[in-house]
């Protein structure tokens, strides 16, 4: 692995560029299927979940009896874990719902928000190389707090038609009772589009693969929304000479073993720290069954060594990771130095693995630099907010010549009319 010392920051812009996923390219294959499911509905989706998930599929509705028989495959231990990180994402995510205040601007004008749920929204959860029903989790229940009625959940089944059992079972105590077995792009169309048996949504929510990121692309295109550019997963640690390589390389890893386009980085003002941290990474990879993604994703991985704190904190916000590691002994006063990031990690025993399972944060965040302009996903993605005003006639007497002034002077003469009709009366 590289390490970099101290780069100059004309090359901080080329330093932090990710490993691009060439969706563009992808646009024409996934662009055909999606115009497929949106024509035919379920015999496009057939098809589609017959080449790429290897399973022929009458129905693809995950069956109450199906939810059962999952319940009783998962062990008592994962179980408890699952209803503990319910317990914390609910807590966390409570506390952010809206509450709007009425503003009145002028004497008589009176302004105000309401939080309203989005009625449909259709949640994507990968089953790929590893089955991901934390995500479940992080999807569902914050969806349900929001007040959505119409929750749609897909994830691919495996050659014998089954969902992970895990999976399931965090579905059936998140309250989702919708759940199709459907992957990839055939389940972004099929949420986007709605066919014979699957509701169309309004926005769609999730990360995957590049295929999957690629149909979210398009079909956000055609009027639906999504949660927010994705790419591939990615981890920053900072830190100092205080920091505990073990600690540092066992982050580095965790973030590894995600896929082979994954990226972890460090960034530090101790050159020591750097030499360590890269011994303790070779031992313990050697440890891991995923060991074989691990050294794949480890060859986009870059350690950084600034002299100074300042720079190390710049180049950080340059990166904006998906996830940042603050190890450090003033690790509070660096967090609040920090502008770009997706979801933040303090001292030496706060590890991502964390806020991916069960602190109650989300783990469904900005990559790819995306931290510079948007958030994880939180309560009030699952929401619109819709403005109301009300004006009195003391309110347009007081207002009115404001907006004609306004209204005349961008030559909108109706728009005047508006107000003065009602003036004069």
């Amino acid at each position: 692995m590289k390490i970099i010392n101290n780069p100059p920051r004309q090359d901080w812009k080329e330093l932090t560029r990710r490993p691009e996923l060439d969706t563009i390219s992808l646009h024409g294959i996934v662009g055909e299927i999606l115009s497929e499911i949106k024509k035919q509905g379920n015999s496009a989706v057939r098809k589609y979940v017959a080449k790429f998930q290897g399973v022929e599929l009458e129905d693809f509705s995950v069956t109450q009896q199906e939810f059962e028989e999952a319940e009783q495959q998962v062990a008592p231990e994962l179980k408890a874990a699952i209803l503990k990180a319910k317990e914390n994402i609910e807590h966390f995510h409570a506390a952010q719902k809206f509450g709007g205040v009425k503003v009145e601007t002028t004497p008589g004008v009176v302004c105000w928000q309401k939080s309203v749920p989005i009625d449909r929204v259709g949640l994507y959860v990968p089953g790929g190389t590893a089955p991901l029903f934390s995500t479940v989790l992080m999807l569902a229940l914050p969806a349900k707090i929001a007040g959505c009625e119409n929750i749609i959940m897909c994830s691919p089944c495996n050659k014998e038609g089954k969902v992970n059992p895990a999976t399931l079972y965090a579905a059936k105590v998140a309250g989702v009772t919708n759940f199709y077995k459907l992957g990839g792009v055939q389940a972004i169309g099929a949420m986007a589009y709605g066919t014979e048996t699957i509701p169309n949504v309004y926005k769609i929510f999730g990360p995957g693969n590049q295929y999957v990121t690629a149909a979210k692309q398009l079909v956000s295109l055609s009027g639906v929304g999504i949660d927010m550019p994705a790419g591939p997963s990615e981890v920053e640690i900072l830190a100092d000479e205080t920091a505990n390589p073990q600690y540092v390389a066992s982050d580095f890893l965790s973030q590894a073993e995600h896929g082979v386009d994954s990226q972890s980085i460090l960034v530090t003002t101790d050159a020591t720290l750097a030499e360590k941290v890269l011994v303790a990474i070779e031992e313990q990879k050697e440890l891991l069954p995923r060991k074989d993604i691990v050294e794949k994703s480890l060859q986009n991985s870059l350690v950084f060594v600034f002299d100074n704190i300042t720079d190390a904190i710049d180049f950080t916000n340059e990166y904006a990771p998906e996830h940042l590691i603050i190890s450090c002994k003033d690790y509070n006063a660096i967090g609040e130095k920090i502008k770009n990031a997706g979801s933040v990690f303090l001292g030496p025993y706060t590890p991502e693995s964390a806020g991916d399972y069960a602190s109650g944060t989300n783990h469904t965040l900005p990559t790819s630099g995306y931290a510079k302009g948007y958030n994880g996903v939180n309560l009030d993605s699952f929401n619109r907010k819709i403005t109301y005003q009300e004006i009195t006639q003391e309110g347009l007497k007081n207002l009115g010549a404001t907006i004609e002034i306004m209204a005349a002077n961008e030559s909108l003469d109706a728009h005047k009319n508006a107000v003065s009709i009602r003036l004069k009366d």
